[in-house]
């Protein structure tokens, strides 16, 4: 008889920590996934590497799905004309084109290298070319960064505009690599003398100099551009505004030791993003950017 009262009294408080256990677990959320479109920066793989820790540390501290969406810079205005991302990271030019045609909000920049949440894109040659002026790049052929690059493309056309060398009619040739990490195949082509002039951005520049590719002897700057807000967090007009502030906070405040787990790895967040941390989006900041895109007859201010 005592037995029988012990199990039944077991039974009665398994019963009871069952109920509670119901009673307490989180509910799972009926939300669609937040959509986050990523612009692919060197490869689609290395990319979703690279965002994979961010996408999972906003999922974690808003208690919402997040969709990381990896996209090329020229498919992000379809993308964001259809509503398919909420929000996105891309650089500064396609930032400013989402804004202009879609008057999309900027959240955050993020902070990288010598020039903080700003970057600059220079001119380059062999240290051994002979090449130091504008005057000398006349007849010269040169590689850039790809077409919607601020600081691979847009600065150094610019530079050269203003300084009378017209890339179109003063340069033997230009041209634009094929595929994946434009950026480096630019400096590579410099440097084994396949282009006489290169158009880097100073953050590749200092990067590849840093792992001990080349060296600071390697290359002539010949000018660089003014720094200006790099790649930017941004969202849609009519996202939810308690959302996006949720997401701009998140993001300023990111420490370089907050890590997150992806696929079984503890990761930090900031060193797999290859960041130092974001700065606030001062919309007036970005006007050297559009002066430029002005000037250079890009979009999203282009007229013939």
């Amino acid at each position: 008889m005592k037995k029988l009262t012990f199990f039944a009294l077991c039974a009665v408080l398994l019963s009871l920590a069952g109920c509670k256990d119901q009673g307490t677990s989180p509910a799972v959320s009926n939300e669609k996934p937040v959509k986050m479109g990523f612009m692919i920066c060197d490869s689609r793989k290395e990319s979703a590497e690279r965002f994979a820790p961010f996408v999972a540390y906003l999922s974690e501290k808003t208690g919402r799905k997040f969709e990381m969406i990896l996209a090329n810079t020229f498919e992000f205005e379809k993308l964001f004309k259809e509503k398919k991302v909420d929000f996105f990271h891309v650089n500064s030019l396609v930032a400013i084109l989402l804004k202009k045609k879609f008057n999309a909000d900027f959240l955050a920049v993020d902070i990288r290298g010598r020039n903080g949440y700003k970057a600059s894109g220079t001119i380059i040659a062999r240290k051994d070319s002979g090449i130091k002026t504008f005057a000398d790049m006349r007849g010269k052929s040169m590689i850039f960064g790809p077409a919607l690059a601020p600081f691979g493309y847009m600065a150094q056309y610019d530079l050269m505009l203003q300084n009378g060398i017209d890339p179109e009619t003063d340069l033997s040739n230009y041209v634009i690599p094929p595929g994946a990490a434009k950026h480096d195949k630019v400096l590579y082509g410099v440097y084994f003398g396949k282009y006489d002039l290169g158009a880097a951005p100073r953050i590749d520049l200092d990067r590849m100099i840093d792992a001990g590719i080349f060296t600071k002897n390697d290359f002539t700057v010949i000018a660089e551009s003014e720094a200006m807000p790099y790649c930017t967090i941004g969202a849609q007009p009519d996202a939810d505004p308690a959302l996006k502030e949720q997401i701009k906070q998140l993001a300023l405040n990111l420490t370089k030791d907050e890590t997150v787990l992806v696929n079984g790895e503890v990761l930090k967040v900031l060193d797999r993003m290859l960041l130092d941390g974001f700065a606030p989006a001062v919309d007036s900041e970005y006007d050297p950017i559009r002066e430029r895109l002005k000037r250079c007859n890009m979009a999203p201010y282009r007229k013939f």
